[in-house]
């Protein structure tokens, strides 16, 4: 490519974190060689409100968006979780990299586990689904409402004005961060955000080089396993804020041919933590968007929708 590729991204650490492995790809495994990060600011950004409390999905996104289609931008580089399940008319999924560790992460004071910390510690999350799985959970610990970068984040438990966070572990590790972390929680307790460690490269759709040349950073087994995860929330009609866990991983196949299937689990949980629907499915990786619709089914079925009304 000649001309010059403007990749635009939010300007917070991580955000800029994540677009630098994606110059980096760009530049070693798709020979760019010319780049230009443009930072947008977005209304996710300029709100002090819990992302929960915004509204409407795609607060990180929407301007992004808007960028590629004025032609201020090339691509946009999303946290795959943020993105809106609707599909947005003139722009296209370009690559979804090789996923990050997808699972929760806690930090807290003491070198505590989330069992270990005692009943009525104070734990942070901007997060209802993080609120209800913990709830879940029944240890006694009280959830707070959590907004703020990393930094701000953390500074609530060194400070001693919460026991604990809990955060995306990617974005950790992605920062440098990981060390700060006190348990890995295992997702048979806590299933993750659908997509969550996963980054989405959008392009405009007619743009016929870009989309070549980002589909040198496509990874197939990723994208199959968000597709199926992100069809699941979409067909239970929820946001980036529901309290809707999803998290599928590529098997092979017990048919001896050598083909690929879509393991995907998926849970509702009431925000109080009284109730939950949790189901799998399996299905080929060919059809991931079939998979994550019909386990969204399943769990309708079982009566999710009464969960996630309880979020509200």
């Amino acid at each position: 490519m000649t001309r010059t590729l403007r990749i635009g991204t939010r300007a917070s650490l991580l955000a800029r974190t994540q677009t630098d492995l994606i110059v980096k790809a760009l530049t070693v495994e798709a020979g760019v060689a010319e780049v230009e990060v443009v930072h947008i600011v977005t209304e996710g950004d300029t709100s002090n409100a819990a992302v929960a409390q915004m509204g409407s999905t795609g607060v990180f996104v929407t301007a992004l968006r808007s960028a590629l289609l004025n032609d201020e931008i090339d691509i946009a580089v999303h946290s795959f979780k943020d993105l809106p399940t609707a599909a947005a008319e003139g722009i296209a999924l370009g690559a979804v990299p090789a996923r990050e560790d997808s699972r929760d992460a806690l930090v807290a004071r003491d070198g505590l586990t989330l069992g270990e910390l005692p009943p009525g510690s104070r734990v942070g999350t901007g997060s209802p689904r993080r609120v209800a799985q913990i709830n879940a959970l029944g240890l006694g610990v009280e959830m707070v409402a959590l907004r703020g970068n990393v930094d701000t984040r953390l500074a609530k438990v060194t400070s001693g004005e919460l026991d604990a966070v809990v955060l995306a572990y990617a974005g950790l590790r992605r920062i440098g961060r990981a060390d700060v972390v006190t348990e890995v929680l295992d997702p048979i307790q806590v299933l993750p955000a659908p997509a969550q460690g996963a980054l989405a490269i959008e392009c405009r759709a007619s743009d016929a080089a870009v989309l070549t040349l980002l589909s040198a950073l496509d990874h197939a087994d990723t994208r199959a396993a968000v597709t199926a995860e992100r069809a699941l929330l979409g067909a239970l009609e929820g946001g980036c804020s529901a309290p809707v866990g999803a998290l599928a991983e590529v098997i092979d196949g017990d048919d001896g041919t050598g083909t690929t299937e879509v393991f995907l689990r998926g849970s509702v949980t009431a925000v109080d933590g009284s109730a939950a629907v949790r189901l799998s499915a399996t299905g080929p990786t060919t059809d991931a968007d079939g998979v994550g619709r019909r386990l969204a089914a399943e769990l309708l079925a079982e009566g999710a929708d009464q969960l996630m009304g309880s979020s509200t």
